[in-house]
């Protein structure tokens, strides 16, 4: 969740300054479609907490727009880098996690391999959401 510390932490921090921090590039999509349930399709990808904080940081941003142009444009930049910076966070959290259940050698069981699978495939389908 967002809080001053993630504020300070973020100061400086721009769009184009995480623009320039990609290094993968975006594939074709494959040629065999899977199943996908609805509950993996909609999952949010910040907890409802998290992301009223954001809705009401940018409606704040949005409402000084008319006394202070340019510098509603500076904040909306700085929440746009920072909820990027969280997402990204939080994609390595998940990735770990994901990681530790199949990178686990020979001991691994097709069963665990395909339970991995279902969650990759969960976090992607919700990071296209966005």
């Amino acid at each position: 969740m967002f809080d001053e510390r993630d504020e300070q932490r973020n100061e400086g921090l721009t769009t184009a300054t995480l623009a320039g921090a990609g290094e993968g590039k975006v594939s074709e999509p494959g040629a065999a479609a899977v199943q996908i349930d609805e509950q993996e399709r909609v999952a949010p990808l910040f907890a409802g907490d998290e992301a009223q904080h954001l809705h009401a940081r940018w409606d704040a941003i949005q409402g000084a727009f008319v006394d202070h142009p340019r510098e509603a444009v500076e904040e909306a930049d700085k929440l746009v880098a920072a909820t990027m910076k969280r997402l990204a966070e939080m994609f390595s959290e998940e990735r770990a996690g994901l990681e530790g259940q199949w990178d686990r050698g020979d001991d691994v069981s097709t069963e665990d391999l395909r339970q991995a699978l279902r969650r990759y495939r969960s976090f992607f389908n919700r990071l296209l959401k966005i």
